[in-house]
């Protein structure tokens, strides 16, 4: 549902599309997909991962990927050299590159991930994992976008463009017009933030 001025978004967790992996070996929830050209394919990607058995990853080449883990006794991503890369509980992450052939092994049962990808020659995004205690402040300029994630607890998304009430699992879009806009979340709990920028935005900044 967008906000009347269309730069607040609010993306229930009802509302994720549920897809198969592209190697068809798991489950996804797709929270939202972006392409800076309005194309077909995307530039940027939120999404959750249901791992429920040990396999391999889909490929991504050209790809970058970062992943949170949300619930579960941990994951690790083996890349066959030898060495295991683990997300561990409770919100351990991870980078690496799509077209990195990955194994997921599952120590102790079902997880569950958040998933940013991007194409690298075209965005900059940044993830940050960070507690909600009362407010924080959201500066938003023109160009980027923000995607706020409810871990545990609730939110609400105020300032310039409120949204509803977002519950755990919901996640929330947030975006500016041609001038800087300010977002005051307020609540309790634990939220993932993602900034992303276009590339050749980050690339004029000092």
């Amino acid at each position: 549902m967008y906000s009347a001025a269309a730069f607040a978004r609010h993306l229930p967790a009802n509302e994720y599309r549920r897809l198969r992996w592209r190697n068809g070996l798991g489950w996804t929830r797709e929270i939202h997909a972006a392409s800076l050209a309005g194309g077909d394919g995307w530039d940027w990607r939120l999404s959750i991962a249901e791992i429920e058995a040990d396999g391999p990853y889909s490929a991504f080449p050209g790809v970058e990927r970062e992943q949170v883990l949300l619930s579960g006794e941990g994951l690790a991503l083996d890349f066959g050299d030898g060495h295991e890369r683990m997300l561990a509980p409770p919100h351990g992450r991870q980078r690496f590159g799509g077209d990195a052939a990955v194994q997921a092994r599952l120590p102790a049962g079902r997880v569950e991930v958040f998933n940013l990808m991007w194409q690298p020659g075209r965005v900059a995004p940044r993830l940050w994992h960070r507690p909600l205690v009362d407010s924080m402040l959201l500066f938003v300029d023109p160009g980027s976008s923000w995607a706020v994630h409810v871990m545990a607890g609730q939110a609400t998304v105020g300032g310039d463009h409120a949204m509803p009430l977002l519950e755990m699992g919901d996640s929330a879009l947030l975006a500016a017009g041609d001038a800087r806009l300010r977002y005051v979340i307020e609540g309790a709990g634990e939220l993932l933030l993602v900034r992303v920028e276009p590339k050749a935005l980050q690339t004029l900044r000092p």
